[in-house]
C-alpha cells in the first residue's frame, strides 16, 4: 500500500475528528460558557453549537429553570420566644445575565443563606410572637427585597420569598394551646350560662302563666261551687218547709264529708286519720264553721259601722 495514500487517510481521519470535536449540544433551559484560552469568549443556547477545536471548551453549563433554595433560621422574637422560621427562596438565573451568575458568584446558596438570615434577623426580632403568625408574609417581602437588590448584581433573579413555617419551642406552643383552650372554654361557659339563664326565665314565665291559670281555675270552680251551693238553698228551701240555711250547710257539710272520705278511701296507702271520727263529729264541725263565718260577718259590719 502506498504510504502517501495511508498518511492523506490519516489526516482526513485526523480532520474529520477534529471537526466533530467542535461540535456539542445545550439542553432546553440550559446556557453553556464557552471559553477560548481560559478566556470568556460567548454563551452557547440550547441545540446544535460548534466551537473552535482545540482552542475552545466548555467552561461550564448554567441552569435556566427557577430553582428553590430552602434556609432555616433561628431567632427570637420581641417577646424572648425563641423560634424557628422556615424560608423557601425560588431564585432564577437571569438569561441576559448568565456571565455574572457563572463567573461572579461560586455559590448561590451561601450567598442567598447569609442574606435571608441577615433579614430574618432583622425583623423578627421587631415583632411579638403573635406578630410573627400574623405578619409572615411582611417577613417574606423583606426578604424579597433585600435579596432582590444584591441578587440582580450577580444574575440572579428573585421569584418568590415564602415563610413556609414558624416553629416556636415545644413548651411555647403547649402554652399557647392552653391559653386559647382556656379562652375558648369562657367564651362556652358565657354560652352556656346563658342558654340556662333564657330556660330559668322561660321556665318562670311559664310557671307564672300556669299559677296565674291555676288561679283563674279556682275562682272559676269557687264560684261554680258558690252558685251550686246558692242554687242547693233554695231548692232545699222550696222542697222541705220550714228548713232553714243551718240546715242546708249541715246537709252539705255532711255531703262533703263522705265524699271526703271516699276519696281518701280510693287511695292506696292512704295514712290520713280524721279526729274525731264520727257522725257525731258533724255537729261539732258545723258549729266551729258557723262561728267562724259568723265573727267574720260580724267583724266586717263593725268595720263598716266604725268607717261609717
Amino acid at each position: 500500500m502506498n504510504p502517501t495514500l495511508i498518511g492523506f487517510g490519516i489526516l482526513i481521519l485526523f480532520g474529520v475528528a477534529t471537526i466533530l470535536s467542535g461540535l456539542f449540544t445545550v439542553d432546553t433551559a440550559q446556557a453553556a460558557v464557552i471559553q477560548r484560552f481560559g478566556r470568556f469568549v460567548r454563551v452557547a443556547g440550547p441545540g446544535l453549537n460548534f466551537k473552535l477545536p482545540w482552542f475552545e471548551q466548555v467552561a461550564g453549563r448554567v441552569n435556566l429553570r427557577v430553582q428553590q433554595f430552602r434556609v432555616e433560621v433561628e431567632t427570637k422574637t420581641l417577646d424572648n420566644v425563641f423560634v424557628k422560621v422556615m424560608v423557601s427562596v425560588q431564585y432564577q438565573v437571569i438569561q441576559a445575565k448568565v456571565y455574572a451568575a457563572f463567573y461572579k458568584l461560586q455559590s448561590p446558596g451561601d450567598q442567598i443563606t447569609s442574606y435571608v438570615f441577615d433579614s430574618v434577623r432583622s425583623n423578627v426580632p421587631k415583632m411579638n410572637l403573635d406578630d410573627v403568625f400574623e405578619k409572615k408574609d411582611d417577613v417574606a417581602d423583606a426578604v424579597k427585597r433585600e435579596l432582590t437588590a444584591v441578587m440582580d448584581d450577580f444574575g440572579y433573579a428573585i421569584i418568590k420569598a415564602l415563610v413556609t413555617d414558624v416553629d416556636p419551642d415545644s413548651k411555647v406552643k403547649s402554652a399557647m394551646n392552653d391559653i386559647n383552650a382556656a379562652q375558648r372554654e369562657q367564651v362556652a361557659s358565657q354560652a352556656r350560662g346563658e342558654a340556662e339563664k333564657i330556660l330559668k326565665v322561660k321556665q318562670a314565665e311559664a310557671e307564672a302563666e300556669s299559677k296565674a291559670l291555676q288561679g283563674k281555675g279556682i275562682a272559676n270552680q269557687r264560684k261554680a261551687i258558690i252558685d251550686g251551693l246558692r242554687e242547693s238553698v233554695e231548692a232545699f228551701k222550696q222542697s222541705i218547709e220550714g228548713a232553714t240555711a243551718k240546715d242546708v250547710m249541715a246537709l252539705v257539710l255532711m255531703t262533703q264529708y263522705f265524699d271526703t272520705l271516699k276519696e281518701i278511701g280510693a287511695q292506696d296507702k292512704s295514712i290520713t286519720i280524721f279526729m274525731p271520727n264520727s257522725p257525731g263529729a258533724m255537729n261539732e264541725y258545723l258549729q266551729q264553721i258557723m262561728s267562724v263565718v259568723t265573727g267574720n260577718t260580724v267583724s266586717e259590719k263593725s268595720k263598716s259601722a266604725s268607717a261609717g
